[in-house]
């Protein structure tokens, strides 16, 4: 029997309910597939550096380094100014754990309300790759005479040709992989892009303008296109991809792009999901630690009401026994949210669902 250590981070408003609505349901998968979880709940977030000015300790990222995954549950805490805790924790553990792909489902879930005019599940299947761990997110830039009227602000985008193919890499593989005919995940959204199907990675990009870090990953992009003659490519400036997943989402496959414009455009495909209720994404170091979390933050007007929809955290949780090797159990947790959002609940705004956030997490688990 396999053993998986879990570190909990179940973080702000929130995000312990929802997580531990997660918990139960791959505990409930574990126990059907025959494997094991050991979970350690840790601390970090608002209330902690509320009480103690510390956001997280020195030695946090190589105690978590021990672990098998990340669970996360939310940070943001409306008494912590706006990015103390989101660069202190979230962006610190990416970088220090080099969690260098963001990865983002796409997925409308039957039964799911979606603003696209006309469009179904089948439309709507498709998966962002974001490099996470470069670009304008690494702080590389200054302010100058500040409060004076010369003021200068200058933030870079700075690329090295290790960080963009190590990402594209990985997105044509996980290409290949999403097209496997042994993937178990064929299929499952009644999509046209399972076994058989020729894949598509698209670059997403902005080459008419940022002339020089876009011709670095166009130029990666189709030197490493060469390795995978299976795997047709395409490119779209960040501007038209916006509007091609508005208007036609089913154009898509797989989109890699940068920090900058993943972090943009995974917002835009979450509300065309059907919001950030059931949004999830996984931090990935394919060789090491990943963290998982909901999209949607921690919600802090609705903390303590047990109404918040869990799905999104129920659906990292599926993400995250993916990336562990377990994915027959993943299709299961799948399947079961499926059947959840398909037959039983009336909206996935909190409040609205019908079932309380824990009743969720019991239908949910009782299909796995």
């Amino acid at each position: 029997m396999n053993t998986y250590k879990i570190a909990i981070l179940p973080g702000d408003g929130t995000g312990p309910e929802v997580v531990n609505e997660g918990i139960k349901v791959l505990q409930a998968a574990a126990s059907k597939f025959d494997f094991k979880l050991e979970t350690e709940t840790f601390d970090f977030g608002g209330d902690r550096y509320l009480a103690t000015g510390e956001v997280l300790p020195e030695n946090a990222s190589e105690e978590l380094r021990q672990f098998d995954a990340i669970y996360l549950g939310a940070i943001g805490h409306p008494d912590v100014r706006p990015g103390i805790l989101e660069k202190g924790i979230l962006l610190r553990l990416r970088f220090e754990l080099d969690q260098y792909i963001n990865l983002r489902p796409v997925v409308l879930y039957p039964g799911v309300e979606t603003p696209l005019a006309d469009k179904k599940p089948e439309d709507i299947d498709y998966v962002v790759v974001r490099e996470n761990t470069g670009g304008l997110y690494t702080g590389i830039g200054g302010i100058s005479m500040k409060d004076t009227p010369h003021e200068m602000a200058v933030q870079s985008m700075v690329y090295n040709r290790h960080q963009v193919e190590r990402c594209i890499r990985y997105a044509f593989e996980y290409v290949r992989r999403r097209h496997n005919s042994d993937n178990p995940w064929n299929g499952l959204y009644d999509s046209d892009k399972g076994a058989g199907k020729i894949g598509q990675l698209t670059l997403c990009g902005k080459t008419n303008v940022l002339t020089y870090a876009f011709d670095l990953w166009e130029r990666v992009f189709y030197q490493v296109a060469e390795e995978y003659p299976d795997v047709k490519t395409d490119y779209c400036h960040v501007d038209a991809t916006c509007m091609w997943m508005v208007k036609n989402p089913e154009w898509f496959d797989v989109i890699v792009t940068c920090n900058m414009f993943g972090d943009i455009i995974t917002d835009l495909g979450a509300i065309t999901q059907g919001g950030m209720g059931i949004a999830a994404g996984g931090n990935i170091n394919p060789e090491g630690v990943g963290m998982f979390e909901p999209i949607g933050g921690s919600a802090p007007k609705y903390t303590g009401k047990g109404i918040i929809n869990p799905l999104a955290a129920i659906a990292c949780g599926a993400m995250m026994l993916d990336e562990l090797g377990e994915t027959e159990a993943s299709v299961r947790v799948t399947e079961a949210i499926k059947t959840v959002t398909a037959e039983k609940l009336h909206s996935m705004s909190a409040g609205r669902m019908g079932y309380s956030t824990s009743e969720v997490g019991d239908l949910v688990a009782s299909l796995v």
